[in-house]
């Protein structure tokens, strides 16, 4: 939400953690990279070469969509979470992307069909959210207070940016109970976010794992990197995931997009699911394609083949390596509302 082809086993080596397997989804919906435009760049780096000794793959800022301008890329000295003096590369972006469009996210009224609305994440599952679905949510989630539209069938939505911030405050006031939240990105023209990841990833002996809001992966009290996951290759943020529980605990439901993205004023346009609407390199031997970096600098694929066949042989970040791409991670369920589960390398704090 592949191109059949044709594509070669990979042998894959096990970290020195227990390996745990994970499922994700595929996507059927392909976009080409332009060259990327990398400025103040005063440092060589071969980006396709792989180190014979570690069997690590450099990122390639030519992958980045840059043709609108939306994305930009420096290369800047950096300092990583474990001391290590480096390069990296700084990647700003005008928070909304420039390869594909946004929206909808709320439907209108009850007799809506799916191309009206978004999508929602619930049980590992992806859900229309249609006019039915909203006119049904009382049963979905067995509690009659939901009630999100009134007698004509038209829903509730959010349509000022005051009440697009009010109602997406994690103390939402009962004024905005059985809103649909819809922020629209007229409310952020002026925003710009920047990323800095290395280069050329540096692996540490201990992962770190991300926290989730149930806890896990790595429990409570773990100390976590930042909550970014990562950033595609069109520059929005691969995000943690979304306070599912906080929102509809107030009643509210803020739907995402068809790629599997939504907005918040202060974060911009970012993603909670990789449904592959955005950029992607397509890989040639038929592996998953690469859509995108982690903060460490590893690469974030697919997790389905050109084939449609998903990697399982994951370890507890949602990563393996192989000779091609080294080290890499795989996305999860788009459903699991999840990226991946942790960091490998060093990142910049």
């Amino acid at each position: 939400m592949i191109e059949k082809n044709k594509y070669f086993v990979l042998t894959c080596f096990l970290l020195a953690f227990t390996a745990i397997g994970f499922i994700s989804c595929s996507s059927d919906d392909s976009s080409t990279s332009d060259e990327a435009v990398i400025e103040e760049d005063d440092t060589e780096t071969d980006n396709d070469a792989t180190d014979e000794d570690t069997n690590t793959v450099s990122v390639d800022a030519s992958y980045f969509y840059t043709t609108d301008g939306s994305v930009t890329i420096t290369t800047v000295p950096c300092t990583l979470s474990d001391g290590t003096s480096t390069d990296c590369y700084q990647i700003v972006t005008t928070s909304l992307p420039g390869d594909h469009e946004m929206g909808p996210w709320c439907p209108g009224n009850i007799e809506d069909d799916a191309t009206a609305g978004g999508i929602w994440l619930e049980g590992g599952e992806v859900y229309d959210v249609d006019g039915a679905f909203v006119e049904n949510m009382a049963t979905f989630y067995n509690d009659p207070n939901w009630m999100m539209y009134d007698a004509n069938g038209d829903i509730y939505i959010t349509d000022t940016q005051e009440d697009c911030e009010n109602a997406a405050n994690p103390d939402v006031g009962e004024e905005y109970e059985n809103f649909c939240v819809e922020c629209l990105p007229s409310y952020i023209t002026d925003l710009t976010q920047t990323w800095t990841i290395p280069i050329t990833p540096v692996a540490q002996d201990s992962p770190v794992l991300f926290t989730t809001a149930g806890g896990g992966p790595g429990g409570p009290g773990i100390t976590t990197a930042p909550s970014t996951r990562g950033v595609a290759l069109n520059g929005i943020e691969f995000s943690a995931p979304a306070p599912v529980d906080n929102i509809l605990g107030a009643y509210t439901l803020a739907p995402f997009d068809d790629a599997g993205g939504h907005i918040n004023v202060h974060q911009g346009y970012h993603y909670h699911a990789a449904t592959g609407f955005s950029t992607k390199i397509a890989q040639d031997d038929g592996h998953a394609a690469l859509i995108g970096y982690a903060l460490d600098g590893y690469g974030i694929y697919e997790l389905a083949d050109s084939s449609g066949v998903e990697t399982t042989n994951l370890d507890e970040l949602r990563g393996h390596s192989d000779d091609t791409r080294g080290y890499h991670y795989h996305v999860d369920a788009a459903g699991n509302n999840n990226f991946i589960d942790g960091l490998k390398g060093a990142y910049v704090n």
